[in-house]
């Protein structure tokens, strides 16, 4: 049997082999863009972690900046505050006390003063003015004004008696 070729034939033929290879290219497009898309998908994922570590590294390195930009110093005033605060607190208050201390000391002299000062009077009223006196090895019992009309000594314009050395 001898086939002979008809046009028909032919166009048919040549649209079945077009489609065939049509089909057979767009599998192979489809298979190779699957693989593309996976590849992409490799590289993205790789470098998404790439950029996750790198982030990390950089917040931990961000952190111990920060340690050392702002926490240092501030532990280190706040140290310091503390520090002249308790100081001033500590010497107000021992001034405080010495100052309270000398006005108690001061309130105890002024009684005794003042207790003294009555001792003087009543020694003084009792004696009648009169005082005994030593001046260059001389013993005088100074008198009041008016003890005596012609004193034979005198000390300080007082009347005075001398007393004998023996």
């Amino acid at each position: 049997m001898s086939r002979t070729s008809n046009p028909n034939d032919l166009t048919a033929r040549l649209r079945s082999r077009l489609a065939t290879e049509r089909r057979q290219f767009e599998e192979t497009a489809a298979s190779e863009q699957r693989q593309l898309g996976e590849n992409l998908r490799a590289v993205v994922n790789g470098e998404l972690r790439t950029i996750e570590s790198d982030t990390g590294a950089s917040v931990a390195r961000i952190r111990v900046m920060l340690l050392n930009a702002w926490l240092r110093p501030l532990v280190v005033g706040l140290s310091l505050f503390l520090a002249f605060s308790g100081g001033s607190w500590g010497l107000m208050h021992w001034l405080s006390t010495e100052i309270q201390s000398r006005f108690e000391t001061l309130a105890v002299l002024d009684v005794e003063i003042e207790s003294a000062r009555e001792t003087l009077a009543e020694i003084e009223e009792t004696t009648w003015g009169v005082t005994l006196l030593e001046i260059d090895g001389d013993r005088f019992v100074v008198l009041p004004l008016g003890a005596l009309e012609n004193p034979p000594w005198t000390v300080g314009g007082r009347p005075a008696l001398k007393l004998s050395s023996e």
